[in-house]
């Protein structure tokens, strides 16, 4: 038995053009910079979580994601969000080291991966066949623990614009989660900042994207100032789960590397 490590990063919305920008962030850099920060910080990793919009509604984006983490001989696990573009994603990510969707066992973890986008909405919302895939998922892992991942947030962000555009039913997914004891935490990406909180014990964690931060709070739309960022997991056997928001303040190279230090 050992610690799995993962890395999250979430909201690249890249572009098929390499400058590509998003509210004024080159998106592809971005990433690049946050996976070079992660691989000199934080590596080696049992797997990858990418938690949605890997695209900025542009399909071609998805051969940039791809020709970015094929490469890697470690899981690259992925759920759509809003932005993306679910036939281009399947087809283009149709081969290892990428997973889309279900759920995959790590020793003693299982990690659920929830489609929770609406064709159309910016907001989400889980169908009756995804809950009951997660109702199977739970009560088939009964000695494992569980890290549910989705896209939208399922509580509130205490900002009015963003909140508009969460999961729609969160009651529902409660409803099945508090059906099971193994449930450790849920994860989701979509918020552009970071969240973190407990509800019966399990823990609810919201990430910054690889690009452009959300003002948290915020009535109106409004763009923050904090650096692209990701987040580390440490799953341990017995359960316990240790997190990390890092922060990309700033790089610089140094013989041949990028060397990067979190704000």
């Amino acid at each position: 038995m050992s610690v799995l490590r993962l890395i999250q990063f979430t909201d690249p919305h890249l572009y098929g053009e390499e400058t590509g920008a998003l509210r004024g962030v080159a998106t592809y850099p971005a990433l690049l910079r946050a996976i070079e920060h992660a691989r000199t910080r934080d590596w080696p990793v049992d797997a990858m979580l990418v938690t949605g919009d890997l695209v900025q509604d542009d399909p071609s984006g998805y051969a940039r994601f791809r020709r970015t983490f094929g490469g890697f001989t470690e899981p690259v696990l992925c759920l759509p969000g809003n932005h993306d573009v679910p036939d281009a994603m399947r087809r283009e990510l149709a081969a290892q080291p990428f997973v889309l969707g279900g759920t995959v066992d790590l020793e003693e973890w299982r990690i659920v991966l929830l489609d929770s986008t609406v064709p159309g909405s910016a907001g989400g919302h889980l169908s009756e066949r995804s809950l009951a895939e997660l109702d199977a998922a739970l009560g088939g892992a009964p000695a494992q623990h569980v890290l549910v991942c989705l896209h939208h947030h399922p509580v509130t962000m205490a900002s009015r614009w963003l909140d508009q555009v969460g999961l729609a039913n969160p009651a529902d997914l409660f409803r099945v989660l508090d059906a099971y004891r193994n449930v450790r935490a849920v994860l989701w990406g979509h918020v552009h900042q970071s969240f973190e909180g407990v509800r019966r014990r399990v823990r609810l964690l919201g990430t910054p994207s690889t690009c452009m931060q959300f003002q948290p709070r915020a009535d109106e739309f409004a763009i923050d100032s904090r650096p692209p960022g990701y987040r580390t997991l440490e799953l341990h056997p017995d359960g316990t789960l240790r997190t990390e928001v890092v922060w990309i303040d700033a790089c610089a190279a140094s013989n041949g590397r990028t060397i990067c230090s979190a704000a």
